[in-house]
């Protein structure tokens, strides 16, 4: 069985979401933005997408995300729990049912002593808190889309 793309994804979350009247935020660093502009190509989108927030800069992870600050100081910005406590961040600062928060390296440099293509998905939802950790190949653009897929196909397996 193949992964389904973001595009694909995108479509089914957001007549998923549409259909239980549910909704989703995304706390991005590596993507940039990415999560939602993939989900806004998805007509209708607007009826389930609340915001997100682009946290690139270190101390945006704290201010706008809600990231403890001593979790940033003692583990860096590219941990797992930066990734739960930016997706809880999307979903309250947005007030959505579902925040989605996304850390990692894109390349072409290590960042905190992690590896490009490192990359850490948090899912926060009604009685859900989920944590992924990937390793993608590929350069840049490569592990950025390929996060994008992943925190979409992380959503949908607790929609599915």
């Amino acid at each position: 069985m193949s992964v389904p793309d973001a595009d694909d994804q995108a479509a089914w979350l957001v007549a998923e979401l549409t259909r239980r009247r549910q909704t989703v935020a995304a706390a991005e660093s590596l993507t940039a933005g990415l999560v939602c502009a993939t989900l806004t190509r998805v007509p209708g989108s607007s009826a389930v997408l609340r915001g997100g927030l682009v946290v690139y800069a270190t101390e945006l992870k704290h201010t706008l995300g809600g990231v403890d600050e001593t979790l940033l100081a003692d583990y860096g910005a590219v941990h797992p729990e930066v990734a739960a406590q930016l997706a809880q961040g999307a979903r309250r600062r947005c007030t959505a049912d579902w925040g989605l928060g996304l850390t990692g390296v894109a390349g072409p440099d290590p960042q905190d002593g992690c590896e490009p293509g490192t990359v850490h998905i948090g899912l926060a939802g009604p009685e859900t808190r989920a944590v992924r950790t990937l390793n993608l190949a590929g350069g840049r653009e490569e592990v950025r889309a390929g996060a994008v897929a992943a925190a979409l196909g992380l959503l949908r397996e607790h929609l599915d």
